[in-house]
């Protein structure tokens, strides 16, 4: 291709684009708007899936967004976890939730099996340095989608090789 060519198509590459940009402004899409969306906005529509729920509760919980954890919830550990928040501090409960993942080196979140017409448990197995460590989650669908109801204790599971354990 000659030099003269690739200038055109270049220019004309440009030009549509730009073209583009302005026909997506005019009908009221911002390009910054777009650019800024964080892996959290992405996850901000209700819930679909009972492991969409997890996956946002983990999610605000490495960041630090109680109001995000705290919406994955609902009934009796919800309100437990609310008055946690109360006597910790918003400030306090933030940064608990924050230390509490930082340790968490991977996680593997099972298929949902089935309870009821509504309701589902999922086994989440957490990957720490020096051990894993498994619990169930008990949610039910609600009208605003999928929340976390009960949690039960979580087991430590013996693992053949710890992690970060070097491969030959």
């Amino acid at each position: 291709m000659r030099k003269e060519t690739k200038v055109r198509v270049i220019t004309v590459a440009v030009l549509l684009a730009a073209f583009g940009i302005a026909l997506a402004q005019r009908a009221g899409w911002q390009l910054g708007e777009v650019a800024s969306r964080s892996w959290k906005s992405l996850r901000a529509a209700a819930p679909r899936e009972p492991r969409d729920t997890i996956y946002r509760m983990l999610d605000a919980a490495r960041v630090g967004d109680a109001e995000a954890y705290l919406g994955c919830y609902s009934g009796p550990m919800q309100r437990r976890l609310q008055q946690t928040r109360l006597e910790m501090t918003a400030d306090g409960f933030a940064q608990y939730l924050i230390e509490r993942n930082q340790r968490v080196k991977g996680l593997a979140v099972f298929e949902p099996q089935g309870v009821s017409d509504a309701a589902v448990r999922v086994r989440v197995e957490y990957v720490y340095e020096d051990r894993n460590e498994e619990q169930l989650f008990y949610l039910e669908r609600l009208p605003e989608g999928w929340r976390v109801t009960r949690v039960e204790e979580a087991q430590r599971v013996e693992t053949p090789v710890p992690y970060g354990t070097p491969v030959y």
